[in-house]
């Protein structure tokens, strides 16, 4: 699919990108919560890997790993409790640093893969921003249960994870997304503007910042999706194509 010239290939190109990332969203909704299961599974936590509860793909609601939290800090494991619930965010971050590597270096052989390939890491990168900047005080799920396990403050995950974050956003945005433009846009700002926009929405709006306000509010830790709000505007204007 050529998608340089007209004005229309921008949204020739959104619809192939919407389809592959809400198969890609279900493939790592679904390697998440098996993560947590296969873990708790290894350290003797959980009868088999196979009981997670499945939920809605596209809402990314009513998922759960199956893991008994609480049986495990009632019974003084906290620690592989904290293990547990911090094992997919290794994974995610595993991904997103290999596929950065893998996208900078050299000439991509087939256009197609390393479409899959941004996409997978853009997706992995919206896991990251909404665990841990969006969810670093929350007292339950993934980060409160690593926090908890640990015992150790919020802050250490929110400002470490963060700056972490903040980093590799800045290898996908000023050094990897330039090769997508390359690749797929061809010269076409239409195109251009929409990959911007389509990777903005994915990671800082779509699983994170407008899901926090919406499912959050009225408790104040919805205020917390306005930094997913900010930090759409804020790469927005620094990466727009020029």
């Amino acid at each position: 699919m050529a998608v340089s010239g007209r004005p229309w290939r921008a949204a020739e190109y959104a619809f192939v990108v919407l389809v592959s990332f809400i198969v890609l969203q279900t493939l790592l909704v679904i390697m998440h919560e098996f993560i947590h299961s296969t873990v708790a599974w290894l350290l003797g936590h959980m009868k088999s890997p196979f009981g997670i509860v499945w939920g809605n793909p596209l809402t990314l609601t009513g998922w759960d790993e199956g893991v008994e939290y609480s049986r495990l800090f009632a019974a003084g494991h906290r620690h592989a409790a904290a293990v547990i619930g911090v094992s997919p965010l290794v994974a995610h971050a595993a991904i997103v640093a290999a596929g950065l590597k893998l996208m900078k270096a050299g000439r991509p052989e087939n256009r197609w893969l390393f479409h899959v390939l941004y996409w997978f890491v853009t997706a992995n990168f919206m896991e990251l921003f909404a665990y841990i900047t969006m969810a670093s005080f929350v007292s339950g799920g993934d980060v409160g249960i690593f926090n908890r396990g640990l015992m150790v403050s919020p802050w250490l995950l929110f400002v470490g994870g963060s700056l972490a974050i903040a980093a590799g956003l800045k290898v996908l945005y000023g050094q990897v997304l330039p090769r997508v433009y390359a690749l797929f846009a061809c010269g076409n700002k239409s195109v251009e503007w929409m990959i911007l926009l389509l990777t903005g929405c994915a990671i800082f709006l779509w699983g994170s910042g407008l899901r926090v306000a919406f499912y959050r509010y009225p408790d104040p830790q919805w205020l917390f999706g306005l930094i997913g709000v900010a930090a759409f505007c804020l790469t927005t204007v620094l990466y727009r194509p020029r």
